[in-house]
């Protein structure tokens, strides 16, 4: 539906405080910083505020968790709560467990004086004290699809009586393969209920799903002709496969309370550059799928708390990463498919703040680069690296033993030297 350009700009000039939100909400925003709406935000809380169904298509990094907590938050805390013992009023699906845990967090401080009862259910973790809690009821349960259709077979929750239910990164949930889970999921809701879907993208199937959970939706669309936001700048440095650990090396340390977030192909790559950070005194952590959930979650949390500023992850976790401050992102293998370059710079530049991307390109990865420009129609900028650059990048590590950087130095001011010109 095509934006009237004067509310356009009422919205945009438009501060939270004038929302029809809970003075509690209201509260919370102004300790949390929040000033004004992102575009997502003034285009999804109206709507959500007046109980219709929305489908939006957003990209990471937008904002979009506020944009659907902030409304809900305040809706469920004006509505008077049922007696039912077990009732559970809202639910949010999200694709992995890492993501549950963050939108919990963003719900809890949102929510901080509501009152309400936010609960994360996921597996790999004790289970007990979470059904118990389910069983005295909960305002908003926030989980995968696949352990909400467990705890339902289980007989632990009722659906029966859900008032909003939330599919966030829902183009990520089907990747994974959570379409049956949530086609499963239909039949144990109520008919009527409010429902909010979000996706960063869309196709058919996405589309098809969509319109099997919502009625009559108000579409939102969030697609800026450039798919990285404009708060990150980006760039590629062209750097053969064994110098990449140097360039990352000399990278931490020159910004050493910078939160950066590492990129590499594999697993094993990812083990192999926390390894070599090790061997040169950097201290650092990994996020992979080979990790079990409770060290998964220390991690996020170590991170998090800047115990540990930098992080070497797989594709896997891109979407699962959802850290505020995160400073730069280095893709330090180029993904294997173009549309991860997309999920991974949204680690960086969320909201309104800036973010710096750096790319390392071997020659083998040139093909990818080209790959990633043509969805980007655009050119990567070129960081050029001279010869003497590339000598004291060397030269810097602390894995190059001291003779040989002695001699590294002693060729980088060789090629410095300019001899005088003889005067006449």
């Amino acid at each position: 539906m095509p934006q009237d350009d004067t509310l356009f700009v009422t919205f945009a000039l438009m501060k939270f405080e004038k929302y029809h939100i809970s003075p509690e909400i209201k509260k919370s925003l102004r300790e949390l910083e929040f000033k004004k709406p992102t575009d997502i935000q003034f285009k999804s809380i109206p709507p959500i505020l007046k109980g219709d169904d929305v489908l939006a298509i957003a990209q990471t990094g937008t904002g979009k968790t506020a944009a659907f907590a902030i409304p809900v938050l305040s809706t469920l805390q004006n509505r008077v709560r049922k007696n039912d013992t077990g009732q559970i009023r809202a639910v949010v699906m999200v694709p992995t467990r890492e993501l549950a845990v963050q939108i919990t967090d963003v719900f809890k401080s949102i929510g901080k004086y509501s009152g309400l009862e936010i609960l994360t259910v996921m597996g790999g973790v004790e289970q007990a004290a979470q059904i118990d809690q389910l069983q005295k009821g909960v305002d908003v349960l926030i989980a995968t699809p696949g352990r909400v259709f467990d705890l339902v077979n289980q007989g632990h929750i009722n659906l029966r009586q859900l008032e909003i239910l939330i599919l966030d990164e829902a183009d990520h949930m089907l990747d994974k393969g959570f379409i049956k889970d949530i086609r499963d999921l239909i039949r144990f809701l109520p008919r009527k209920r409010q429902t909010l879907f979000f996706s960063a993208t869309i196709n058919e199937t996405i589309k098809e799903l969509a319109y099997s959970l919502v009625h009559k939706p108000v579409r939102i669309q969030i697609s800026p002709k450039d798919p990285v936001s404009k708060n990150v700048e980006h760039a590629v440095a062209f750097v053969d496969m064994d110098d990449k650990r140097f360039y990352l090396e000399r990278l931490i340390k020159q910004y050493p309370d910078k939160k950066i977030l590492v990129f590499v192909r594999t697993k094993v790559r990812a083990e192999r550059v926390f390894s070599a950070m090790g061997r040169v005194g950097l201290d650092t952590a990994t996020m992979h799928g080979d990790k079990e959930q409770d060290d998964r979650l220390a991690v996020m949390e170590q991170f998090k708390s800047g115990e540990v500023n930098v992080l070497i992850a797989t594709d896997v976790s891109a979407r699962g990463i959802d850290i505020a401050g995160v400073e730069y992102v280095i893709n330090y293998d180029l993904p294997d498919v173009a549309e991860n370059y997309i999920h991974r710079i949204g680690r960086t530049g969320r909201g309104r703040s800036k973010g710096q991307a750096v790319s390392f390109c071997s020659e083998e990865e040139k093909p990818m680069l080209a790959e990633i420009e043509a969805l980007l129609d655009k050119e990567v900028r070129r960081m050029e690296i001279k010869k003497s650059e590339h000598l004291e990048t060397l030269a810097i590590s602390e894995e190059i033993p001291n003779d040989w950087r002695s001699v590294l130095k002693e060729i980088e001011n060789q090629e410095n030297f300019k001899p005088k010109k003889k005067k006449r």
